[in-house]
């Protein structure tokens, strides 16, 4: 990590496929910060309540407090201004606005670390992800393993019928794939049907 000492501003952005460690990767950078007595604010979306309601939780148990918040308006609106370490997972379920918020946090001197799905269930660019990789300081790219090769994967492959962008789930509705295993029309032909997230917004 090239983190920048003092009060120089700094986005840090952890993005991958489902299974792939970032929301792991996410708490263990929150929980440096806390132990070096840093002033921290924590938030996900609303929306994600996979877990736990009132804490991020990764896929190996990990897990520490954070507000939910329904969109970037919300989550600025719950900023102390003394805060210098602000946590957001899930991002990409927080709309085109946290781009905007997270370069004007930057520029006042606050650190925004920043995990959240680069693509989608069809492989294509899972918006705002790769616009705050385009203003970050500092980008990790994190591989899971593929469920159906054992190689490293970038995609999130989709098991469930639905045409919605996002759908709430974890495993038994996604898994990792690999380039060669990915099957974007999977979720459209040939897997059991699911509930869809009513108003359109959940995982990818």
């Amino acid at each position: 990590m090239n983190f920048a000492k003092g009060n120089l501003g700094w986005i840090e952005v952890i993005c991958g496929p489902m299974f792939s460690g970032k929301s792991e990767e996410l708490i263990r950078r929150l929980r440096r910060a806390e132990i070096a007595r840093q002033r921290v604010q924590i938030f996900k979306p609303a929306i994600d309540q996979r877990f736990a309601e009132d804490h991020i939780v990764s896929h190996s148990a990990l897990k520490i407090r954070s507000a939910s918040v329904k969109d970037a308006a919300e989550l600025e609106a719950a900023l102390d201004l003394r805060t210098e370490v602000i946590g957001i997972d899930e991002s990409q379920f927080l709309g085109n606005g946290l781009v905007d918020l997270v370069v004007r946090l930057a520029d006042l001197g606050k650190r925004i670390i920043i995990a959240g799905l680069d693509t989608d269930y069809l492989g294509r660019p899972f918006h705002p992800v790769p616009d705050l990789l385009a203003v970050a300081d500092e980008i990790t790219k994190t591989l899971a393993i593929c469920m159906q090769c054992g190689n490293p994967a970038k995609h999130t492959q989709r098991l469930v019928v639905s045409d919605e962008l996002i759908v709430v789930g974890a495993g038994g509705m996604y898994e990792a794939r690999c380039r060669r295993c990915f099957e974007p029309n999977l979720a459209r032909e040939t897997a059991p049907t699911s509930t869809r997230a009513s108003n359109g917004t959940g995982a990818p």
